[in-house]
């Protein structure tokens, strides 16, 4: 059985996202470049001294504006607190948790192994789809993700998917 996820304003937010971590290094601006137009960037680099993440994050909004993309802050405007558009869920406590705390989209992860959280137990496809059926919030397939892969989880109709790997050149 197919679940719809629920629907988003008119101005919604995109349904396909990159997820920036220090291990992109210089392919990072080649990939918001390569990214469909309106997509969505959820900019972290938690390691880097905070002059500089702000120096790239400026950076990253330029390459974005240019493109039509929108960016979200981890900590800031993504993270586990009120006023976070998206959000983090790795479990149905979490999902609860994002609701309680208005989030507008759910980034449930890791569905597939993952090379940013090596070690980390993936969810596979049967405990992603059960996993969102449970949430009322449109769901982003984060972990492990490909064009491919997202396909493959379309039978659970998720809102969109997320990558690091999966979107850089």
């Amino acid at each position: 059985m197919r679940r719809r996820q629920p629907a988003l304003p008119r101005h919604s937010l995109p349904r396909l996202w990159l997820m920036t971590d220090e291990r992109m290094g210089n392919t990072l601006f080649d990939a918001i470049a390569q990214l469909p137009r309106r997509s969505g960037i959820v900019f972290r680099h938690y390691s880097l001294p905070k002059s500089e993440r702000a120096v790239l994050l400026g950076r990253i909004q330029k390459a974005a504006r240019r493109r039509g993309h929108i960016v979200t802050v981890g900590g800031l405007t993504h993270g586990r607190h009120r006023g976070a558009i998206t959000a983090p869920v790795h479990s149905v406590r979490e999902a609860i948790a994002a609701e309680r705390l208005g989030a507008r989209l759910a980034f449930v992860s890791p569905v597939f192994a993952t090379q940013s959280h090596p070690g980390a137990k993936p969810l596979g496809r049967v405990r992603f789809g059960l996993l969102i059926r449970s949430c009322r919030l449109p769901v982003v397939a984060l972990g492990g993700m490909t064009q491919r892969r997202a396909r493959s989880l379309s039978v659970f109709g998720p809102y969109g998917w997320a990558a690091i790997d999966g979107l850089t050149p």
